[in-house]
């Protein structure tokens, strides 16, 4: 039975229909639901996103929209900040509640406050409910009741805890008739010039598609193959998961059962190594929830005032943004990410520590430049990968341990197919060329840049920095 006439589902980073908690929970407790999309109104270049970002989202929600009106429902526009918008759509529609799902990150949590006092005030209901994680911050932790600052304790807890099921997926809404509906963003909203074409289809139906690719043909290998960037084996799901395309409790229910129904021990270990990746998700988000002060600076505050260079220093900065500090499997992943909005992971470690420890300049630069480029940026990863690759983070590297481009290039690209694909002037190179700096200061190909820094030098320059900074105090 119904106990809401009218009511508001605010639609944030859960685009979708399938086991979407808020919005279920909003259809069973009232007679009509208002969905609704605020984007914000920020112009021109963003800390924490770009072009392809908006791209994507705005593809998801146009999708989105459809699949909403294929239920009978109308998807709600409004352009501005989101208290003051769902205010106006509060007073339009008579809503008697307001239904979202939790966001990990900060802001979304402040904004969530701040929507809260505005229903309070109202004199109307707000009900959030958790959605983008199987596990809250307060849902794992030490046995002495703090939060987890290294991630296999914290693992061990987190695969324990039971695991919610998958939920139905809403295939009625109804909307009211009288609400101006608007139109669906798109990038120019944002100032923001885009010309180029996404190479992963955004929306549910195709994120549905990449799941069942990704359980078919992907995790019963993902243990062997992660690490080869050449073979392009992991699941793309990480945009889907961002945006919530998909909902995390589906597919770790979908490896699970490939898990249970896999015929070689092999095959199962490789399907939990990749539910790990879920893990180091919450891991993640769970730092951030709990030490939000993390986006700011350092996790670890034995290194907070480590001495970094200017990014503008001999034009590092730019050279490593535009692939071009000739070390070719740095150079290779930068432009992968440039081109596509993605790079795989074991690159992005690579890039990572090659911009912090190699050419020293400060962990937060890169991190946004990921941000801006990256489809499936998140937050709370993003600062954790980053904060790991500078020997400053949570669970982090020991800053000691500094990968060298040459020999991890031996290591996971030693065929040289992956750099060959990023770097069309590097065809004809024999790969063992990559693995150690070019002879005689003898460039590896007339249109190619040599190495803008001796890694050696620059490893020992690391160390001098951080010793020295551990000897201050």
């Amino acid at each position: 039975m119904a106990g809401y006439g009218n009511v508001i589902h605010w639609f944030r980073r859960d685009l979708r229909l399938s086991d979407n908690t808020a919005l279920l929970q909003a259809t069973r407790d009232s007679e009509k639901v208002l969905p609704v999309y605020i984007s914000s109104d920020w112009k021109g270049e963003h800390h924490w996103t770009g072009p392809a970002r908006q791209a994507f989202l705005c593809g998801c929600l146009e999708s989105l929209s459809k699949n909403i009106d294929h239920a009978g429902g109308r998807l709600i526009f409004r352009r501005g900040h989101a208290v003051e918008e769902l205010e106006k759509l509060i007073d339009e529609s008579e809503a008697e509640a307001v239904y979202c799902n939790r966001d990990p990150d900060p802001y979304g949590k402040e904004m969530e406050k701040r929507v809260r006092e505005l229903c309070r005030n109202k004199g109307i209901a707000f009900h959030d409910l958790q959605d983008a994680v199987l596990h809250e911050k307060d849902e794992v932790l030490t046995n002495s009741g703090g939060p987890y600052k290294v991630y296999t304790p914290y693992s061990r807890t987190w695969f324990d805890q039971e695991k919610s099921a998958v939920q139905d997926t809403v295939r009625t809404i109804h909307t009211l008739t009288t609400i101006r509906k608007g139109s669906v963003p798109t990038v120019s909203d944002w100032g923001l010039p885009y010309e180029g074409e996404l190479l992963r289809t955004p929306g549910e139906k195709a994120a549905r598609q990449r799941l069942k690719q990704a359980i078919d043909e992907v995790i019963g290998e993902y243990e062997g193959m992660r690490n080869d960037p050449a073979a392009d084996a992991t699941s793309h799901l990480g945009a889907d998961l961002r945006y919530g395309t998909l909902s995390v409790r589906e597919v770790f229910h979908e490896a699970e059962q490939a898990r249970e129904r896999a015929r070689s021990e092999s095959t199962r270990s490789s399907i939990h190594t990749f539910q790990k990746q879920l893990g180091w998700r919450e891991f993640f988000m769970a730092i951030l929830g709990h030490f939000p002060e993390v986006l700011e600076t350092d996790f670890n505050a034995d290194w907070r005032g480590l001495d970094w260079d200017d990014p503008g220093k001999d034009d590092r900065f730019e050279h490593w943004k535009a692939g071009k500090t000739g070390f070719p499997i740095v150079d290779a992943g930068m432009r992968q990410l440039a081109e596509t909005g993605y790079m795989h992971n074991r690159v992005r470690m690579i890039t990572a520590m090659f911009l912090t420890k190699d050419l020293h300049i400060h962990w937060k630069e890169g991190e946004s430049h990921f941000l801006q480029h990256l489809l499936d940026g998140e937050i709370a990863n993003n600062n954790g990968g980053w904060q790991w690759s500078a020997g400053t983070g949570a669970d982090a590297a020991p800053y000691f341990r500094i990968q060298n481009p040459w020999t991890q290039t031996d290591r996971y690209d030693k065929n040289g197919e992956y750099i060959k694909r990023w770097l069309p002037e590097l065809e004809k190179v024999d790969p063992k060329r990559f693995t150690k700096p070019p002879e005689d200061d003898r460039p590896l190909a007339p249109d190619y840049v040599l190495p803008i820094v001796d890694h050696k030098t620059e490893r020992d320059e690391t160390l001098r920095r951080f010793k020295a900074h551990k000897e201050k105090g």
